[in-house]
């Protein structure tokens, strides 16, 4: 078997890459990566070493891909993850579509042409911004929580478990979470037009000790990071408290549900929330409160001003994903902290490693 990932040298992709190759000994890995983000190139001597192919090249430009030659399984990890993409100065709106809606296209191309399976990694921002801020939520332990006083406030998809995959995907959702929305749907198309094997996992929070992070993506890691090396933070939008939560889910986690879709193969097909639930949601003031046991106190500015697509919790049901695969996260979001800050000691300029050019 032959498994292609794009997007190899970024985060996830590696990561995936590593763990895939010692879960399938006898499969050939290989994958393809611009890099383009700072910091990737870091990952391809260590990929290498483990016995998995590297190709420079673009998912972007067709004839890049077709030099990978066969594969039987694509996962599709290329893209720009930041909510901001397209609007924040870094590229322009068309560019930020054809990297994360033009790549998958190229990508579902190769696929059809060998026959392969795809699994499309896409994200939590799918799901609708309006109807995020309109939960029911209290303020508990510094975090907002779910109000469950009254079950009938509750808009299907979502409950006190987090919200599920058939949670509302009504725009507007950012021009990332647009481009992933277009991805799954051309992506369900193309398997459907084509009997391809199609796998759409929505990720939460993935984060570990080799992230790339960002104050816009990336944010466990960015933040333990940040508050190491003394950099200034920020609590924004939601009054400037920090309550604001989101799911940590290790790549290993996903690794490992990945594996168990791979062997079901056709079976496999189909959209399913991948992230470490209720158990593993931090808020940042929270988040704050564990770097200072172990960094010491220190001051964080409060900015109440709320941007554009700014949310109050996501935390992902993974119900469904727990009843086809019997697969749940293992690794607890104070391991994962633990393991950025052990890494932040080896590496402590890692932040500025890879913050953009």
């Amino acid at each position: 078997m032959k498994i292609v990932i794009t997007g190899i040298c970024g985060f996830v992709g590696s990561e995936l890459a590593l763990q895939l190759r010692r879960r399938f000994s006898e499969a050939h890995v290989a994958g393809i990566d611009n890099l383009g983000r700072p910091g990737s190139e870091t990952n391809r001597p260590r990929l290498r070493t483990a016995g998995v192919t590297v190709m420079h090249g673009d998912v972007r430009c067709a004839s890049d891909l077709n030099g990978i030659g066969e594969a039987d399984w694509v996962i599709d990890a290329a893209a720009n993850p930041s909510v901001l993409v397209g609007i924040d100065g870094r590229m322009s709106s068309r560019q930020a579509v054809e990297h994360n809606l033009g790549g998958t296209l190229n990508v579902l191309e190769f696929c059809k042409e060998r026959g392969a399976g795809l699994v499309l990694l896409s994200t939590s921002r799918v799901y609708s911004v309006k109807s995020l801020n309109a939960l029911p939520l209290v303020v508990r332990h510094q975090a907002f929580a779910p109000d469950d006083s009254d079950s009938a406030a509750w808009p299907s998809g979502a409950s006190a478990a987090g919200v599920a995959e058939e949670f509302s995907t009504a725009g507007p959702v950012s021009l990332y979470g647009g481009t992933k929305i277009a991805s799954e749907a051309m992506a369900i198309e193309y398997g459907d037009a084509f009997s391809l094997p199609v796998v759409i996992d929505r990720c939460g929070v993935l984060t570990g000790a080799g992230q790339f992070g960002t104050g816009e993506q990336g944010i466990f890691s960015y933040w333990v990071r940040a508050w190491a090396s003394g950099q200034p933070l920020t609590y924004l939008g939601f009054g400037g408290t920090g309550h604001q939560v989101r799911d940590a889910l290790h790549p290993a986690d996903l690794a490992d549900v990945v594996e168990r879709q791979l062997r079901a193969a056709s079976g496999a097909g189909g959209v399913w929330n991948v992230g470490g639930g209720p158990s593993n949601a931090m808020s940042l003031v929270q988040l704050s409160a564990w770097c200072a046991d172990r960094f010491g106190e220190r001051q964080v500015r409060a900015d109440a001003g709320q941007r554009k697509w700014d949310v109050p919790w996501v935390v992902m049901d993974t119900t469904r994903v727990k009843e086809r695969f019997g697969w749940t996260p293992t690794i607890p979001v104070a391991n994962i902290l633990d393991e950025i800050v052990q890494h932040h000691r080896f590496y402590p300029e890692w932040l500025s490693l890879s913050q953009p050019l």
